[in-house]
């Protein structure tokens, strides 16, 4: 079994409003507890806005660090989920039912190596 990273990619705007995003989190809580009852679910969490961030540089003797997120643009990673999976294909499921419950785009990315079971 390979470990994959579903990234929630936010907009950098406002929430929805609250009746919307009741909605959205209960949709969220069911692909949670889908993944978690097929063995699937490692972990998950979201993550606080953007502006909470502080980035670390290696590039000098004293390491720098900066506020706000790495890079400039219109949206940001909102939250993560790692699954375990038997393939990219069975990733790419679990990704479009977080899409889908998320209402946003989710990237499935791969760690290197396989997972030990």
């Amino acid at each position: 079994m390979k470990q994959y990273l579903l990234s929630i990619y936010q907009p950098d705007s406002d929430p929805p409003p609250a009746d919307v995003l009741a909605e959205i989190m209960r949709d969220v809580r069911a692909v949670d507890e889908e993944l978690r009852s097929a063995g699937a679910w490692v972990f998950s969490g979201g993550l606080h806005e953007p502006s909470t961030a502080t980035v670390v540089h290696p590039r000098q003797e004293e390491v720098p660090m900066t506020d706000g997120p790495y890079a400039e643009g219109k949206e940001h990673i909102g939250g993560l989920t790692i699954i375990k999976a038997a393939s990219l294909d069975e990733a790419l499921e679990w990704g479009g039912k977080l899409a889908r419950a998320t209402t946003l785009p989710i990237e499935v990315r791969p760690f290197q190596g396989e997972l030990e079971d």
